[in-house]
């Protein structure tokens, strides 16, 4: 079989070994124009055909992943879903299931990667390559608690720990579920600061989060005080049900928490057993 050769213009080749060279994965037309020093049209025309001879692939509108010398012939190329992920808006941050991965607090490897943005996207999910990402619409007050990881241009933004448990409680929907959640809670136990949770699940404002917070705690037996701390300021909140996802039955009552309890101890905690 004869392999066929991909030739590429001046430009073209600048363009590459210069992205190459800074250490860029993903890049914008801005960026593409400051290399080559022209215009739009012109450096869209340059863009236009790497993109025709596989050397790039469009992620949204004026962002390209760049495919590099070293995918070969075939130009086969898969970047960390976390690095697309940061550039699908000009404001975001992976977080829900896919931040509770990323920070070993399940086992669980989601399929969809899940970001979290300021101003609603016109389409909630973006299929890229063998990779589904979905948005999140988060209003500006809730929009906080992300920290920058990995480096240079690669580098994203994602829910720290403290702030992944606590979307989980506000948003169970897109972490797997309320019993996901109580996993999450226990696998990271000891590397989250519990007094952070609860400043972050106050800040966010939403009442069934801390009643959420405060019977997850206290049925996995683990920081008394916050549990204790959340009892003293939810004794007025109306009754809320613990899994939103969950059929909209009565198992128990956990009345000094404003909640009904629509999921059985073994659902919430039979993963303990494992």
């Amino acid at each position: 079989m004869v392999m066929q050769t991909i030739r590429l213009g001046p430009q073209e080749t600048k363009l590459l070994f210069t992205l190459e060279e800074e250490g860029f994965s993903v890049f914008t037309i801005d960026d593409a124009k400051r290399i080559l020093g022209t215009g739009d049209a012109a450096t869209r025309l340059v863009v236009s055909g790497l993109h025709q001879k596989g050397r790039l692939r469009r992620i949204v509108r004026g962002r390209y992943l760049l495919i590099p010398s070293r995918a070969g012939v075939s130009g086969r190329w898969a970047e960390e879903s976390w690095t697309i992920a940061s550039h699908l808006a000009d404001e975001c941050y992976v977080g829900f299931w896919t931040a509770m991965s990323y920070w070993d607090m399940t086992e669980q490897i989601p399929y969809t990667v899940f970001v979290a943005v300021p101003k609603r996207k016109k389409s909630k999910i973006l299929e890229f390559g063998d990779q589904r990402y979905e948005f999140v619409t988060l209003s500006r007050k809730k929009f906080f608690g992300f920290v920058r990881e990995g480096s240079g241009k690669t580098a994203f933004n994602i829910s720290n720990r403290e702030k992944t448990i606590v979307d989980g409680l506000t948003h169970p929907e897109y972490c797997g579920g309320i019993p996901e959640v109580t996993k999450a809670m226990w696998n990271a136990r000891d590397a989250i600061d519990w007094n952070k949770v609860l400043e972050m699940a106050e800040q966010v404002g939403i009442n069934v989060v801390l009643q959420r917070l405060g019977y997850l705690l206290s049925i996995l037996q683990i920081e008394d005080g916050i549990s204790r701390s959340v009892l003293a300021k939810i004794k007025r909140y109306p009754y809320q049900y613990l899994d939103p996802r969950a059929v909209k039955k009565r198992i128990e009552s956990a009345g000094d928490y404003g909640l009904v309890v629509n999921r059985t101890g073994k659902e919430l905690l039979g993963w303990m057993d494992y």
